[in-house]
């Protein structure tokens, strides 16, 4: 039985400490982490963040404790008392709690002065010394500083009514400590009602009404105080209603509108709107914004990829961070200092205008999401800018800007290179007459282009291929067409593997041996054959005498060349670290890649990728011989081959 108990109890304790692990706040875990770094200094020291040049401090959490940067600039390390502490002269560290006492006393204690002087003229002192139980949302020194002088003398010129509802709406008649400030919630405030809204982000930071928690949990005898580095004032508009009395908003108001998301801004919500103003929409050319203007789905995607659904205030932003839109791509929200960014651009021009059911950050350029965009769009500015002037030069701009249902397969600008085929041709076979995606590719699939050719899909462990070319890059969905990115020039097969031996004069010697082998019909046929075909370099690299024994011999010939076909089709973007394949005859051809050439049984392909409407064929300038497969038996690889023709002496 006593064992039974104390099993229980370890139990039980080993749930108390899960769930207290799993209760703690992210600012809780923070502060935790900044106690760790700072605990050689002494005794309740946390490790702060500084960084250089300005005021700004952050308790310190792993990867920024790493990496020395907040908003992408460089921090110093200080080390001061944690909340609830001080120092005593002549000890290490902070041992000292501070002196518990009310929040007017408490203010002058936290950096928060200026708030206590203000508490004294509008006669809130009295309040906050009595009983009670109080948090006070603490402007620091700095912030009232920072405040406008406009707004600040409107506050101390009428101290009675303004400076005393002001330093009210930042005060709640309860006592809320930080793990009770939880994300997205909101409390009243002694001002008429009016609501703070909390917001408490997964890296640490609490923020209410936007502006940010710097010392947080200061215990007072009648409440709390939490400093924080602005001056908050009351919200009674939603982020529609923000919209709609703001001039510099015009334009965005009116596509609002015509796309119907009025209706979603005024509801309730915690939203987080990029606003393009006025100036960011006149830079867009007009045919493409009237365009988007006009076309209800297109507009709708361009708005909701301006909108998150999650209210982010810019002191929440430390780094780069992928939020996702309601138009359900991601955009990076980061920060360059107290810049604020959008995919790494510093296009924000005023933040944190906050609503009850959101915040609105004004920027000075339209982000237009690809799924609005023309193929001719999402090519532009891009690593295809060669493939797009070669689309425009062989006159199908048309195809590139209308409401087609296509797939551009884009080459990047290095694969063009050396090419000199006709330019119409060419790039027609590069647009597919349909859009699709890459995830809904699958092996041997065919796929026509606006050029009539058809093109085979090829799906490899390492790589998705469209004849000889590979994807490389995420697809881009338009608004009615899709672009693939591809590694190289399409090669449209222009016949079957005997045709292409036929057309090239450096398979002068292949084309004669094939039809002394009697394999014509072979390389003909219907089929996925992969020939590492040799040139005639390779064979006038053997003797005279080793040519002719060859040549005279068809069955030994045919063997010869059958371990040159591979089972299956391989182009030169499906190859791998040793990948092998089945030949025709004998046992295996192990290829790889290295320095940008492959090797076949260490052989390196002279010319790869000439494609055939049966396979594929690959240019080497040697005889490929077998790979050894045991050092007691070299010839092991032979084998097969030689039950079948015999040993071959010249290699």
């Amino acid at each position: 039985m006593n064992v039974f108990v104390l099993d229980l109890v370890l139990v039980l304790g080993l749930s108390l400490v899960l769930t207290v692990c799993v209760a703690r706040s992210p600012y809780q875990a923070v502060l935790q982490h900044s106690r760790i770094r700072g605990r050689q200094q002494g005794p309740n020291v946390c490790a702060m963040q500084q960084i250089k040049g300005s005021d700004k401090k952050y308790f310190t959490n792993c990867k920024q404790w790493y990496h020395r940067k907040i908003c992408s600039k460089p921090t110093v390390i200080t080390y001061e008392c944690c909340p609830g502490y001080e120092r005593i002269p002549g000890e290490k560290g902070c041992p000292a709690a501070l002196p518990l006492v009310n929040i007017y006393n408490t203010l002058s204690v936290v950096g928060a002065s200026t708030t206590q002087m203000y508490s004294d003229r509008a006669k809130l002192r009295d309040e906050i010394e009595g009983p009670g139980s109080f948090t006070f949302f603490a402007p620091s020194n700095e912030a009232w500083a920072a405040l406008p002088t406009e707004i600040l003398d409107a506050l101390v010129s009428n101290v009675n009514i303004e400076l005393l509802n002001a330093l009210h709406y930042h005060m709640v008649n309860r006592r809320l400590t930080s793990e009770e400030l939880r994300h997205g919630s909101s409390f009243a405030s002694m001002y008429q009602d009016f609501h703070v809204h909390i917001h408490h982000y997964s890296n640490g930071v609490v923020t209410v009404n936007c502006a940010r928690l710097i010392k947080p949990d200061q215990h007072a005898t009648n409440g709390i105080v939490h400093v924080v580095d602005r001056v908050i004032t009351a919200i009674s508009n939603n982020v529609q209603t923000l919209i709609d009395v703001d001039e510099d908003l015009e334009t965005l108001r009116t596509a609002i509108a015509a796309a119907g998301l009025t209706a979603m801004l005024e509801e309730e919500g915690q939203y987080t709107i990029f606003a393009p103003t006025n100036e960011a929409f006149e830079k867009i050319p007009k045919e493409t914004l009237n365009r988007i203007l006009g076309d209800p789905v297109a507009l709708r995607d361009l708005l909701n990829y301006h909108i998150l659904n999650q209210m982010q205030c810019a002191e929440s932003i430390v780094s780069g961070t992928p939020m996702e839109t309601l138009q359900g791509t991601v955009l990076e929200v980061g920060c360059d200092g107290d810049q604020m960014t959008l995919n790494g651009n510093a296009i924000v021009t005023k933040k944190d205008q906050l609503g009850t059911n959101g915040v609105i950050h004004y920027i000075n350029e339209l982000l237009i999401p690809d799924s609005a965009k023309t193929l001719l769009e999402l090519a532009d500015g891009s690593s295809v800018a060669t493939a797009t002037r070669l689309f425009v030069e062989a006159g199908l701009r048309a195809h590139l800007t209308g409401s087609e249902a296509l797939t551009m397969l884009a080459p990047l600008n290095d694969a063009f290179k050396g090419n000199a085929r006709p330019l119409t041709s060419l790039m027609t076979n590069h647009l597919l007459k349909e859009q699709l995606s890459s995830k809904s590719l699958y092996h041997g699939q065919e796929l026509e282009t606006l050029g009539g050719a058809k093109l085979r899909v090829l799906v490899y462990r390492n790589n998705l291929c469209i004849e000889n070319a590979c994807i490389a890059a995420h697809d881009k969905t338009g608004r009615y067409a899709s672009m693939f990115t591809v590694d190289k020039v399409l090669t449209p097969p222009m016949g079957t593997i005997m045709d292409v031996l036929k057309g090239d004069d450096r398979f002068s010697i292949l084309v004669g041996a094939v039809q002394t082998a009697g394999m014509t019909e072979l390389l003909n046929q219907q089929g996925a054959l992969t020939f590492f075909a040799p040139t005639n370099d390779a064979f006038t690299a053997l003797s005279r005498t080793e040519l002719n024994r060859l040549m005279g011999n068809p069955q030994e010939l045919a063997g010869v060349l059958r371990f040159h076909l591979g089972e299956g089709m391989l182009v030169s973007g499906g190859v791998g670290s040793h990948t092998r394949v089945h030949p025709l005859e004998g046992k295996k051809l192990e290829l790889g890649v290295r320095n940008y050439t492959i090797y076949v049984n260490k052989v390196p392909v002279a010319e790869a990728d000439l494609m055939a409407t049966n396979g594929v064929v690959h240019g080497i300038n040697s005889i490929i011989k077998p790979l050894c497969e045991s050092p007691l038996n070299p010839d092991s690889g032979w084998s097969s081959i030689r039950q079948a023709s015999g040993f071959f002496p010249f290699l």
